[in-house]
């Protein structure tokens, strides 16, 4: 972390809680469309509660944004019955949002036709707007309170339940449709997945290093000189030698990351190096809280 001393200042609570609100409608909105544009028209039902319509709608030619008017209120009411009120008035917006908004644009035409397409560009637009409403601490309810709900009371992990719900869905898929249909379905699925993780932790741009070497406070005297990056010493004992040997600590830039790598060779050419990318780093130096 840079030695330099920064300051900011925290925004007040009223705005915090009224920019939380503005991610929640701007996120289910971006999912709302993107279900009609994308995954509706192509038959791509990726669990879910607009899954379940998409299905419903193919099947007996009900109104989506009804369907899931008619499964998330519901469930979210379930939700705080058997999980307490937890969920708070942030998630009931998501809940009620999200169908609205499905609702308004059902008229819309379909941005493609293509189900590869539609798959890709719906699972990366609904993981978009998954990542923003979970950026503003709420949910869009349906199938994930159940799944909630199913952990609760069987001891599932929460991952295993989102998998044996969505799981039933995509197979319906296969039924109602076909295998194709089921198929693309997961594609929308791993995408909106790998979205989310974006959104909630960002591009890599850092690297987490850690240096095995023999010449510590060279390497650790160098690190503060020449890149102005802190290091963290972390103890060890070797395995094998049962000598203790402590570890060297570092998180850098991207941009940096060079630099440091020249520096280690340099003074320790045997040095023992392991790096990973540090998706989000929250401090002093990196990005603010």
């Amino acid at each position: 972390m840079k030695r330099k001393q920064t300051t900011s200042k925290a925004l007040p609570s009223y705005i915090e809680k009224g920019r939380d609100y503005v991610y929640v409608i701007i996120g289910a909105a971006i999912i709302a469309i993107a279900f009609n544009v994308f995954l509706l028209p192509n038959q791509i039902a990726s669990g879910g509660v607009s899954g379940i319509s998409t299905l419903l709608q193919s099947v007996f030619g009900w109104q989506p944004g009804i369907v899931q008017y008619a499964f998330n209120i519901p469930l979210f009411i379930a939700g705080i019955i058997f999980l307490g009120s937890q969920f708070g008035l942030k998630s009931f917006v998501g809940t009620l949002t999200l169908p609205a908004v499905v609702l308004a644009t059902s008229n819309v035409e379909p941005w493609t036709m293509d189900p590869l397409l539609g798959a890709i560009f719906g699972g990366i637009s609904v993981g978009l707007g998954l990542g923003i409403v979970f950026r503003g601490g709420a949910s869009t309810g349906g199938t994930d309170l159940a799944a909630q709900i199913i952990t609760k009371y069987t001891g599932f992990s929460l991952g295993t339940s989102v998998l044996m719900i969505d799981g039933l869905i995509v197979f319906s898929a296969a039924l109602v449709f076909d295998i194709e249909k089921a198929l693309f379905a997961l594609i929308s699925l791993f995408v909106t997945t790998k979205t989310i993780d974006i959104i909630q932790l960002g591009f890599s741009q850092s690297k987490m290093v850690y240096i095995f070497t023999n010449k510590q406070e060279e390497m650790r005297d160098t690190i503060y000189k020449e890149i102005d990056r802190g290091v963290t010493k972390i103890p060890a004992i070797g395995g094998y030698t049962e000598e203790e040997r402590p570890i060297l600590m570092v998180v850098v830039h991207q941009r940096e990351f060079t630099k440091l790598k020249h520096f280690v060779k340099m003074i320790d050419p045997s040095a023992f190096v392991i790096v990973s990318d540090a998706h989000e780093v929250l401090g002093e130096g990196f990005k603010k809280y």
